[in-house]
């Protein structure tokens, strides 16, 4: 092979598409490269021309316009361009002009085909849209992670073992030892439908030892006195993540799985563990098991390597987010029954919130501590504020040494202003949807991502059915939370190139956060608020948009995968802080990303865009939504 050939081989194997080739295709490709060179201004195709060759920059730049003579998109060294032609009509679709001096590796039209024919990775890289690009790659991400995509229905491995709730314990024992199971699951008839027996609760060996004979009970104490209630299920087709998530949530070993409302059989700790996170699930047991905020401060480093771990394993950023979420959730739990057992016994029930990220299940390792205080209408701030005071410092300082920074605009259940009973909630949120005001919508942005974390956790429900009722089909109030949504932009320039600042320690940066995730976060909202949906996390969200159809046909998987894709760049960068020994952050310097990085985050970045363009269309003020 020649010189200027190895030059050209030597160019293709460090710019995608071209990586993933067979080494002996790539030398084929060099062999068979035309090397032109255009001087700046000069044309290189004009629209309606017969597509010979696909086109690699080899150095310089080219500007790509569209057939009205706009500019469509600048490209430098790496960048390709003539695909769209290629692959439709035979024709040049889109004009291209030199910016610059530039050298031009040009690839013939029929080896191109073949390149693009016979090789699944080149063909992903370069599709003809790039939200269909980044499609691909999110596809990709999807499939590696077939595993974390199993059905619970596939772990279950045999039918589940029942007794009724007067099964005395003796008999409990003894068909567990039988049946060579660790849990059972207590069966009782169901008076209203008798071919449906009612799920009254659960039996593990635990159980045996802590409430029969630790406790020194008759063998014959009946199930009803020694099961545990209000048993945490799964459904046969939920996702073997989604099990996972709920052992964290609730903090149990043992899952019924149901199907159309009957018990198909139990999957245990044991059975999940090889499918996801078991670092996630432990570390979540040793959090209920810490006896003070010191022991609860010292598993922050363990909290850390969960993530990097779930991270470099290729976890989606769903999965990633939920779980530190369960993480966080726990933390504040744990937190919260010290505090009650150093402070005593609440004076009246309460509630308390997570906000933001966290309750949207999207929590990465950067983040600070959203949280409110929901109180009984029996509230008397004489009375009872001292207590609630001392529960939410209590909490938020714990959560401070474990890694959860105080919330600099002061969005925590230490301020007064946010512990309130749940009329004064109720009364709040129902004004500012009635009658917005900046400060109001501001708020609306972090509270309206609510869930109960402790106490009387139904009241969490219950503001968020009155969010949706209120919200649905109110115009000026989703006119006004989408102009809000606008004022954070995707960091992209007139040229579709990165429009970076300075942030931080990054001279040359990009907030991923601030001009990625949380405006997506932002118009997913008020998506959602438009057509009444309660679900609080943003991919579930975009699932019953999608079901809505509110959104341009595609354009809501558009969105999901633009999610993904972002946040998985930011918790990558958080990552590889981590694992640099730097102090974790949101900012990105796009130049270190790789190629096919940056080509997949600017289509994420425009997809932002488009979207942006479309809620400000949808939520004019007097529209009808």
């Amino acid at each position: 092979m020649q010189i200027e050939q190895l030059e050209i081989l030597d160019f293709l194997r460090a710019h995608p598409p071209f990586g993933e080739l067979p080494e002996e295709v790539l030398q084929r490709v060099a062999g068979a490269v035309d090397v032109r060179y255009y001087k700046a201004g000069e044309s290189i195709v004009e629209f309606g021309q017969v597509a010979e060759f696909w086109h690699v920059v080899r150095s310089g730049a080219v500007e790509v316009f569209r057939r009205n003579g706009t500019l469509y998109n600048r490209l430098t060294a790496g960048g390709y361009f003539g695909e769209f032609g290629l692959l439709r009509n035979g024709r040049v679709r889109f004009p291209v002009t030199a910016l610059e001096d530039t050298l031009l590796y040009l690839i013939p039209r029929e080896l191109f085909a073949e390149l693009f024919d016979q090789h699944e990775s080149f063909a992903d890289l370069v599709e003809v849209e790039d939200r269909t690009r980044l499609r691909q790659v999110m596809s990709k991400r999807e499939d590696a992670n077939d595993l974390l995509s199993a059905t619970v229905d596939t772990l279950v491995g045999r039918a589940a073992v029942t007794l009724p709730s007067t099964a005395s314990a003796r008999e409990l024992a003894q068909r567990m030892s039988e049946e060579g199971v660790s849990s059972l699951l207590i069966l009782d008839d169901n008076p209203e439908v008798p071919e449906l027996p009612v799920l009254s609760g659960i039996v593990t060996d635990r159980d045996l030892r802590t409430r029969l004979v630790a406790p020194g009970l008759s063998y014959d104490t009946p199930a009803a006195e020694i099961m545990s209630r209000g048993v945490v299920a799964v459904n046969h087709n939920q996702l073997v993540f989604e099990a996972m998530l709920a052992m964290l949530r609730h903090n149990v070993h043992h899952l019924p799985v149901l199907k159309n409302q009957r018990p198909l059989g139990v999957i245990a700790l044991s059975d999940i563990i090889r499918y996801e996170s078991r670092n996630s699930l432990f570390l979540v047991g040793r959090i209920f098991r810490q006896t003070s905020v010191d022991e609860l401060a010292a598993l922050v480093p363990e909290v850390r390597a969960c993530f990097v771990r779930m991270v470099g394993e290729d976890a989606s950023s769903n999965m990633v987010g939920s779980a530190m979420a369960a993480i966080g959730r726990s933390f504040k739990q744990r937190l919260l029954e010290l505090a009650e057992a150093e402070l005593g016994a609440p004076p009246v029930p309460y509630c308390f919130l997570a906000l933001g990220s966290m309750a949207r299940q999207e929590q990465l390792i950067v983040t600070d501590q959203d949280n409110a205080l929901v109180l009984d209408n029996r509230f008397d701030p004489a009375q009872h504020d001292a207590y609630f005071k001392a529960l939410a410092t209590f909490v938020s300082d714990g959560l401070a040494r474990c890694g959860y920074s105080y919330c600099t605009g002061g969005v925590m259940a230490t301020n007064e202003k946010w512990r309130q009973p749940l009329r004064v909630w109720e009364r709040t949120f129902t004004d500012w949807i009635e009658r917005p005001t900046p400060e109001s919508l501001l708020n609306a942005g972090i509270f309206f991502d609510l869930d109960g974390v402790w106490g009387r956790v139904e009241w969490a429900a219950r503001l968020r059915e009155l969010i949706a009722r209120k919200a649905k089909g109110n115009s000026r109030f989703l006119a006004c939370m989408a102009r809000n949504a606008l004022l954070r932009t995707p960091p992209l320039g007139f040229f579709k190139d990165f429009v970076v600042e300075s942030d931080g320690r990054h001279t040359r940066a990009i907030n991923i956060k601030r001009r990625g995730t949380a405006p997506l976060a932002d118009l997913v909202r008020v998506h959602a608020l438009a057509i009444g949906a309660q679900s609080i996390n943003s991919f579930e969200r975009l699932k019953d948009i999608i079901d809505a159809a509110i959104l341009p046909l595609g354009r809501g998987q558009d969105l999901y995968d633009a999610l993904e894709f972002i946040s998985m760049v930011r918790a990558r960068h958080q990552a590889e802080d981590m694992a640099s020994g730097l102090e974790p952050d949101n900012s990105i310097d796009p130049e270190k990303l790789s190629e096919f990085e940056r080509k997949s985050l600017r289509d994420a970045f425009l997809i932002l865009g488009n979207a942006q363009k479309f809620l400000k269309y949808r939520y004019q003020p007097g529209r009808a939504n």
